[in-house]
């Protein structure tokens, strides 16, 4: 039998980077894969790579309106599931006198308040056994310069995982986190416009990594599944993928 034979996993924030790799690792374990992204590009480009066998969705991690017709989608889907992975997540470097409330917003509403209310509401779908995992960043336990709104969300997010895996103990649901740190998944494409911006950081970020790399999207899904079907007695635990940078 395939390692994830029937089981039901939904992953938001899944059409592209960890949450694509996650994907693909478990459609080729058999499981059965809903994920979801915003872009018209991304969910074209995830349905092209995943092909048939995933069910990929239009949905804002940031609307509870959208979170609520996920859950309702994913009820009509697959009834229940067995892994909630909440991926979706963003970052908009900005100094302390470039905040704006936009900004300080947008961050939280993605990164804390979106996958708080998608646990609540999708939660209840999670078979006996299932988990939810939750992903953070070394932002929550670094001082990064520009990232104070991201780190604070995603510390936010830390505390949640500890919370609510206290919260669903009794339904029997574990819930972790994976924390990764600088991953090669093209996002400095996204935040940086030109090319000697994103080689700057990139040098800069290398030199500073224990490991002196950085790690890639499948070195996160693999943290991911070990936390969703591997690590059947954790729960409220971190993971951190970040070559070493937060404990050396």
């Amino acid at each position: 039998m395939a390692r994830y034979q029937d089981k039901k996993v939904v992953i938001l924030g899944g059409t592209s980077g960890m949450g694509l790799a996650t994907a693909k690792t478990l459609l080729e374990g058999g499981a059965r894969v809903l994920v979801t992204g915003r872009s018209q590009a991304g969910l074209d480009s995830a349905r092209q790579e995943l092909g048939t066998d995933a069910i990929v969705v239009s949905s804002d991690a940031r609307s509870l309106t959208d979170i609520d017709a996920l859950a309702a989608q994913v009820k009509a889907e697959f009834d229940t599931i067995d892994l909630l992975f909440v991926n979706a997540g963003f970052s908009i470097p900005t100094p302390l006198a470039n905040v704006t409330e936009d900004i300080y917003d947008e961050m939280f509403n993605l990164n804390a308040k979106g996958p708080f209310f998608a646990v609540q509401k999708l939660s209840p779908l999670i078979n006996r056994g299932g988990s939810v995992v939750l992903t953070t960043s070394v932002a929550n336990v670094k001082g990064l310069p520009g990232q104070a709104t991201y780190g604070a969300a995603k510390a936010a997010l830390r505390s949640f995982a500890r919370v609510l895996a206290v919260e669903l103990l009794p339904q029997d649901i574990r819930v972790n986190a994976v924390s990764p740190g600088p991953i090669d998944t093209g996002i400095l494409n996204k935040v940086f416009p030109t090319e000697e911006m994103r080689t700057h950081v990139k040098e800069h970020t290398v030199g500073i990594i224990p490991m002196k790399r950085f790690g890639t999207s499948e070195e996160i899904a693999k943290a991911v599944l070990f936390l969703a079907f591997d690590a059947t007695f954790t729960t409220g635990l971190e993971i951190p993928v970040d070559g070493g940078w937060s404990q050396l």
